[in-house]
């Protein structure tokens, strides 16, 4: 099967979608579904001002939205970004075409939600998560590269 955009436009546009799944699932693994404290390169660390304590973030009140986790529905934003792309690169003409508007759209929802995330962890939590911060990251990559696809190099999927 023959995809429709380039190999380097499509890797583009999976490449900090696979980045955010693989930041979010482990947080759901090691976290959710190991009950493990301590993630890897996240460690406990307490102390006066920001503490970097992936704990304190996932432990906090503001890691579930209406009793689901947070990770949870980033998986599901992730796994969202790469049909919609796979849509794009291998769907038919119209499929594409509204596939890459509902991406643009969908990626919106995310940037959009990242700068209150940010403000959860380093006001309200005093702590980062380096998962979560990986995760955010990957949204606003994931943002600027559909962005600078569809508005500077007018990417067209009849190609």
């Amino acid at each position: 099967m023959k995809a429709r955009i380039s190999a380097l436009k499509l890797l583009l546009l999976v490449a900090m979608s696979i980045f955010g799944l693989w930041a979010s699932s482990m947080v759901l693994v090691v976290y959710y579904t190991l009950k493990l404290q301590a993630l890897p390169f996240c460690p406990l660390q307490k102390g006066p001002g920001i503490a970097l304590d992936c704990y304190a973030v996932l432990s906090s009140s503001y890691s579930e939205f209406f009793g689901i986790p947070l990770e949870l529905l980033a998986v599901g934003y992730f796994i969202v970004n790469l049909l919609l792309v796979y849509f794009i690169a291998f769907g038919g003409v119209r499929l594409a075409k509204a596939s890459l508007r509902t991406l643009f759209g969908w990626r919106f929802i995310g940037i959009a939600i990242v700068p209150y995330l940010v403000f959860v962890e380093l006001y309200l939590v005093r702590a980062i998560c380096l998962y979560c911060t990986l995760m955010h990251i990957a949204i606003v990559a994931d943002f600027v590269v559909i962005s600078y696809l569809l508005f500077y190099k007018k990417f067209d999927v009849m190609k």
